[in-house]
């Protein structure tokens, strides 16, 4: 059982979100049990296969060089990490760690480990157990390699014994346990990773519920039910997860049965599913948002002005409008989430508003009267927004805009890279706005997917940093994290586009799932969560 204490209890404070308003805005969910005539449960169904639609390809299942959600929705079902979210994301609640502590200076914290856990068998290793030497091992390869710096500001992590260790930080940051629960931070075997070298991501090895059996490329990915799973029993026995980029295909497996959950259903494929009888359309507000980088760095949107001008012959109403025809998203105003405690409605009178007339005036003060040439690197999901948007710059501003169609390997590569002159993006994350902010605009973070725009103000990393190191009271938090936007708005280094709901349509057979607020796929998860299929 987990001991409680008032330190991690103060810690956990920054990390609450309001329960009654994620309880209002909740989405449609299933239990884990069905209901007999009488008002009784039944029993789960044991057994079978549960195919899962993801909307995009997955490049890597090593947890230090994912970039995707995709992938972590498929990481997270062969892996664990230290913690984890409980359902609402309102706590965070033991996974392979059982309790923890964290000091008065907020620079080390120490974890004791759950005892009996084991590998799944790999090439390396015989399915041993797992011990603080592994947590050791894979967090400090995260610290120091992770391509999105998700575990930033570890300097060491010391084994107490072999089933406890300390966390020891450069800096405070109180939000290092919600870092933890990120599947970059998944604990994985060093003779596995370290044997296999850079092909370990096709033959991943960890502790989760479901191991890897076969990853076909741009197809699909085939799991089979670990027996040695230190959780609840899995009720499937197989899952199966393929790659579905495009939506009327996935709406079209869901439908004939190929597959039983299809994620991210958007557009009229919503109208759909809610009218198939078989079919049941799950939905929660999320913590998704999607936006376009301009390039802070190179190129004519270096200049602010021209960024700015961008901004204001961006309709950006339009735009999301006509990518939601049949509902799923919102004009996003913020960087943040509406569902982050960080956000604030007061700064969006802080955003551009939509005007071309003044937007022309300002690109010629820039130097650019009659326009330029330019590119905007999307993937395949992103299309719709990308080809309105081409549209109205070439009326407001005379900019000729080619769109680019990478795969999502190649457009996160570009894009880190900086090549990127415009980019339309997605993140899901977790309430805490260091999650949006850091990881997407702090100088730190140049070269990473977040930042490819070059984004960089000294007083907004300043700000950003303090909020995780000064006080771990949310509020106060919030209140560091809004004088950051304020800036950060002003320097118009994006254009803010879509709040996306968190979807997926679902097989009425399907028990026990439920769309989580940051699009993580969860079908056997220590929140309770054993998802199975009736016969």
């Amino acid at each position: 059982m987990k001991k409680i204490n008032v330190k991690k209890s103060l810690l956990l404070l920054f990390l609450t979100l309001m329960l009654g308003v994620l309880a209002a805005c909740g989405g449609n969910t299933e239990k884990d049990s069905s209901s007999d005539e009488k008002g009784g449960e039944t029993a789960a169904s044991e057994g079978g296969t549960l195919n899962i639609g993801l909307s995009a390809n997955a490049k890597t299942f090593d947890p230090i060089k994912y970039t995707g959600v995709y992938e972590s929705q498929v990481m997270r079902q062969m892996g664990d990490t230290l913690v984890v979210y409980n359902k609402d994301l309102s706590d965070i609640i033991p996974s392979l760690a059982t309790e923890w502590n964290v000091s008065d200076d907020m620079l080390v914290y120490t974890f004791k480990l759950r005892e009996g856990v084991k590998f799944q068998k790999g090439e390396y290793q015989d399915g041993r157990e797992m011990t603080a030497e592994d947590v050791k091992y894979s967090l400090e390869r995260s610290a120091k390699e992770s391509a999105m710096n998700r575990l930033s500001g570890v300097t060491e992590v010391k084994v107490l014994s072999d089933y406890e260790v300390e966390i020891h930080l450069a800096t405070p940051n109180a939000a290092l346990l919600a870092m933890l629960t990120d599947a970059g931070n998944i604990i994985i075997p060093k003779e596995e990773v370290e044997g296999w070298g850079d092909n370990f991501s096709e033959h991943f090895v960890g502790t989760g519920p479901f191991q890897l059996t076969d990853w076909k490329k741009d197809q699909e990915v085939k799991l089979v039910r670990n027996d040695t799973y230190w959780g609840d029993k899995p009720h499937v026995d197989h899952v199966t997860m393929k790659f579905i980029s495009d939506q009327n295909m996935m709406t079209n497996a869901l439908r004939s049965g190929d597959i039983d959950i299809a994620m991210d259903v958007k557009g009229q494929n919503r109208e759909i599913i809610n009218q198939d009888s078989n079919l049941e359309l799950l939905t929660n507000p999320g913590l998704s948002i999607v936006y376009l980088d301009l390039n802070n760095k190179v190129g004519p949107t270096a200049d602010k002005r021209v960024r700015e001008a961008i901004y204001m012959a961006t309709n950006v109403e339009e735009i999301i409008s006509g990518v939601n025809q049949w509902g799923g998203g919102d004009v996003s105003y913020l960087p943040l989430p509406p569902g982050s405690w960080g956000y604030d409605e007061a700064l969006v009178d802080l955003v551009p508003k939509y005007n071309p007339e003044e937007a022309k005036k300002l690109l010629a003060e820039a130097g650019y009267a009659n326009g330029f040439k330019t590119e905007i690197f999307v993937s395949e999901a992103r299309v719709p927004y990308a080809t309105i948007f081409q549209s109205q710059l070439k009326e407001n501003l005379n900019i000729d805009v080619e769109i680019k169609v990478l795969e999502w390997g190649t457009y996160s590569d570009t894009v880190a890279k900086g090549n990127a002159p415009m980019n339309i993006g997605g993140w899901t994350w977790y309430p805490d706005p260091y999650f949006f902010l850091y990881q997407l605009f702090h100088t730190n973070q140049i070269g990473a997917l977040g930042n490819g725009k070059g984004y960089s103000n000294p007083e907004v990393d300043k700000l950003l940093e303090r909020a995780v190191s000064e006080t771990v009271v949310q509020e106060e938090r919030a209140t560091l994290y809004q004088e950051a936007l304020k800036l950060i708005l002003a320097d118009v280094p994006r254009i803010e586009l879509e709040a996306t709901q968190t979807v997926a349509g679902v097989n009425k057979k399907v028990q026990g799932f439920e769309v989580s607020a940051d699009n993580s796929v969860q079908i056997v998860h220590p929140n309770g969560t054993n998802v199975s299929i009736s016969k």
